[in-house]
């Protein structure tokens, strides 16, 4: 079969690879559409994402949906046919974090293209893929390819908003209007925000931001000043997202979020230290976390994305063959002309 491989940056091959047999609690699946994350365009354009560089050629991809063409003897939950999105985490469902139900941090992750650990763990930029079983969250054929590939990246956005905790008419500003900075509108407004505030530096992607429910977009490099009134009286937003990964950008949450209110950070940044204003951090008692990934909100993804509480059409600008990967990979990195792009074979 063919498949998307990365030997180092900017050289991304399609190439013949084997198929790995099909062990009795897996699954094979026939690739139909996957979106190029933010990681897939870092690995592509810098070799590395964050603190994870690449040290071998690595099948890119892991938003990812398709049909079940075979399945091992012991799988009961899928059958041959069955339309699926395919949950690009494969915790271990052993180690203390998974039996505490934080499988996103699990101590054996196999991650879909993935250069955290070594050897990689290959990605689903493949005309098949064999996953486990419960990897596989089947779609009804009402939900297209793109749209269930689309359940990784609201996944993520879902945890962001989880993690931030209750968003019931709270305010909100969003950091970032790329694909899952749109996705973490979605998942705040689906979750009862009462006002969210989305800025960028790019008009294209704000007007996405903006119909998938934000109340205000921001170009702070056409209105460098509009976000100032924010900053009065020690901040306005009860919530900030940052999902640029860019670290300027933490400094300007800092100061628009009000004593008392908390900062999800998203985005992956560059690698090593990143300075952080404790002083506001400590003084306005704001609270700094993580969110990585996602836990169960795979299946709440899938399931909103199937019930059509969570419409994530305005995110999907265009479709392009992997047989063109560069053109892909060159489309969904320019902001101007695209949010997430996906591929098919």
């Amino acid at each position: 079969m063919r498949a998307a491989v990365l030997h180092t940056a900017h050289d991304l091959r399609l190439e013949a690879v084997e198929d790995p047999p099909l062990a009795a609690d897996e699954v094979r699946v026939e690739f139909r559409s996957g979106g190029i994350c933010g990681s897939d365009l870092s690995y592509f354009f810098k070799g590395r994402v964050g603190d994870f560089a690449l040290r071998e050629p690595l099948i890119l991809g892991h938003e990812v949906s398709g049909q079940v063409e075979e399945i091992g003897s012991a799988v009961r939950t899928v059958r041959p046919g069955d339309r699926v999105a395919v949950n690009p985490s494969r915790p271990c469902l052993a180690c203390d974090y998974c039996r505490a139900g934080r499988g996103n941090l699990c101590r054996e992750m196999r991650f879909f293209g993935s250069a955290a650990v070594f050897p990689h763990i290959q990605g689903a930029f493949r005309e098949r893929l064999t996953v486990r079983a419960d990897q596989c969250h089947v779609v009804p054929a009402s939900v297209s390819w793109r749209a269930a590939a689309s359940a990784e990246p609201l996944s993520v956005g879902l945890h962001a908003v989880e993690r931030a905790g209750e968003l019931l008419g709270r305010t909100v500003i969003v950091a970032g209007a790329g694909p899952i900075g749109c996705m973490t509108v979605l998942a705040a407004r689906a979750k009862g925000a009462g006002h969210i505030t989305v800025f960028d530096r790019v008009d294209e992607p704000l007007a996405v931001a903006r119909a998938c429910g934000a109340d205000e977009v921001v170009n702070v490099d056409k209105e460098p000043d509009r976000l100032d009134r924010y900053r009065e009286g020690k901040g306005w937003f009860d919530f900030g997202f940052e999902v640029t990964g860019a670290v300027p950008v933490i400094g300007t949450l800092f100061s628009v979020v009000r004593p008392g209110g908390r900062i999800v950070q998203v985005g992956m940044l560059p690698p090593g230290d990143t300075p952080v204003p404790v002083n506001k951090l400590q003084s306005r008692e704001i609270d700094y976390i993580g969110a990585f990934r996602c836990v169960g909100e795979y299946a709440t993804a899938v399931a909103m994305i199937a019930s059509g509480r969570i419409d994530v059409g305005p995110t999907l600008t265009h479709d392009v063959p992997l047989s063109d990967a560069g053109a892909a990979f060159a489309l969904a990195s320019d902001r101007s002309r695209s949010v997430k792009v996906t591929v098919h074979f």
